[in-house]
């Protein structure tokens, strides 16, 4: 069973940036596809970036790419999404996921069985 728990979200504004950590235990996320989702009030989940289980191939959705950067440290079990330029409509909680098989649709939040509880990212304008 892997556990995730995300941490790093909180209140900031306009421009500004953020680090999230998602910390996985119960086992060793290298060799896994790792992903970030959030989700804003009255809206549905929604993809935001994907690491490759190699590790080498990302992928991020439109409206964060050139702001976020997702990234692993092996050592430390732990995966990081890095937010600059912040904007309002980054608003959302944010959420970090990861599979046991290692292809998968990285885009979609029904491919990932483990998911963390979630951690509240807040941009005021």
């Amino acid at each position: 069973q892997v556990q995730l728990v995300e941490s790093g979200g909180g209140l900031v504004q306009a421009g500004g940036s953020l680090r999230l950590s998602c910390v996985a235990s119960g086992r060793t996320i290298a060799g896994y596809a790792m992903g970030w989702f959030r989700q804003a009030p009255g809206a549905e989940r929604e993809f935001v970036a994907a690491l490759s289980w190699t590790g080498f191939s990302t992928l991020y959705s439109d409206s964060v790419k050139g702001r976020f950067t997702i990234s692993r440290d092996n050592a430390r079990n732990t995966v990081y999404l890095q937010m600059n330029s912040l904007k309002p409509e980054d608003t959302a909680v944010y959420y970090c996921a990861t599979d046991s098989r290692r292809n998968i649709v990285f885009t979609r939040s029904s491919e990932y069985a483990y998911w963390g509880q979630g951690t509240q990212v807040t941009v005021s304008s």
